[in-house]
């Protein structure tokens, strides 16, 4: 007759710790993907603002839109 419950009179057991190791490298894994998700994210922006800029230059009916980059 086994039972989950203790006698009376005895210790009830202690359960066994489940390894840490494995908590941490979910947050890990989790804390990089939102690293990537965030650095994808700011290079679409700026792209996005680039080519915006871009439009709005040909738009205006400009015809040297180029950017110059000045000399260092």
């Amino acid at each position: 007759m086994s039972t989950s419950q203790p006698q009376p009179g005895e210790k009830p057991k202690p359960r066994p710790k489940p390894p840490s190791g494995d908590n941490r490298r979910g947050a890990v894994a989790g804390l990089i993907i939102a690293i990537v998700i965030l650095g994808v994210g700011w290079w679409l922006a700026r792209d996005l603002t680039a080519a915006s800029k871009m439009q709005d230059c040909l738009m205006s009916g400009r015809s040297n839109c180029n950017v110059i980059e000045p000399a260092r």
